[in-house]
């Protein structure tokens, strides 16, 4: 499949991502259809031409209908989802998600799909703090990084039909990685620095930091503004490569601890120059 423009693409899950790649892709000209169990949410995206039409419910009618599905749903309702409908694919649709973990679900779909339809794994690394269609914004994707998670059973086609989805919405580096190099990735990048700002967060009861804070503390736990049902999921979904990597920080959280305990003002310099050092790296990009 191609991106055309008589493309009809349905999206399953209107969440902040489902709903910001409905946004984009319509305001490209692109037919989107989409299916949430929140009516709000679908009543939302119609009243804000965030979509064309949309559904509570999955019926063979609007799911045949589609050329390609984005999937925005939870990794296990993912899972029911395929194994319940995907009798009502027409023959080359091209599926493909936007889920944080893959190793745990992108060979298990691909088992159980059918011969005649396609599933490439893709993640956007884009996000805000905040949920749902209501916040949808397909401004959070220009320059973005995008990973793919191909496996043996994808074709080049599939590879480039969703490299071209990236670039389409303004993306910025496609990279190619393998559902485990993506998954022990995703446990430092991403999950890690969510365990990080949610320790912040619980560390201090005290209602009135709000009072006496600046930036340091608000950029830092940005993100502890934490979906519980989603994140605590996808930890569990990931969990040997979180623990590695929250392992990791123990050791080096506890090495400044005891430089700071023993005065030891070289080591701790050394220690910040590396810091400094290595996110000078993400200054360039």
């Amino acid at each position: 499949m191609k991106w055309i423009s008589d493309s009809r693409i349905l999206i399953v899950g209107l969440g902040l991502i489902g709903g910001s790649y409905a946004k984009g892709l319509k305001r490209l000209g692109y037919h989107v259809t989409a299916i949430d169990t929140r009516q709000e949410a679908i009543d939302y995206a119609l009243e804000n031409h965030i979509i064309n039409e949309g559904f509570t419910e999955v019926t063979e009618e609007v799911v045949s209908s589609a050329d390609a599905v984005i999937f925005g749903l939870y990794p296990k309702v993912f899972l029911e989802w395929i194994e319940r409908y995907q009798k009502f694919f027409k023959p080359g649709t091209m599926l493909t998600d936007v889920t944080g973990v893959k190793s745990c679900i992108v060979y298990k779909i691909q088992d159980m799909l059918r011969d005649d339809v396609e599933f490439i794994g893709s993640h956007p690394m884009a996000g805000r703090e905040v949920y749902g269609v209501e916040n949808a914004d397909e401004n959070i994707f220009r320059g973005a990084n995008f990973i793919l998670t191909p496996t043996e059973k994808n074709s080049p086609a599939s590879i480039r039909w969703v490299g071209s989805l990236a670039r389409i919405l303004g993306f910025g580096r496609i990279s190619v990685l393998s559902p485990e190099e993506h998954d022990e990735m995703i446990g430092y990048l991403s999950q890690l620095t969510h365990c990080i700002a949610v320790a912040l967060m619980t560390c201090s009861d005290n209602e009135h930091l709000v009072d006496y804070t600046g930036d340091s503390f608000r950029d830092l736990t940005r993100i502890a503004n934490i979906n519980d049902v989603m994140w605590s999921e996808l930890f569990m979904l990931n969990r040997e490569s979180l623990l590695k990597y929250m392992d990791i920080f123990l050791d080096e959280f506890a090495a400044l601890r005891d430089m700071v305990r023993d005065g030891n003002v070289p080591e701790l310099r050394e220690k910040m120059k590396l810091s400094t050092k290595r996110r000078a790296y993400f200054n360039r990009k």
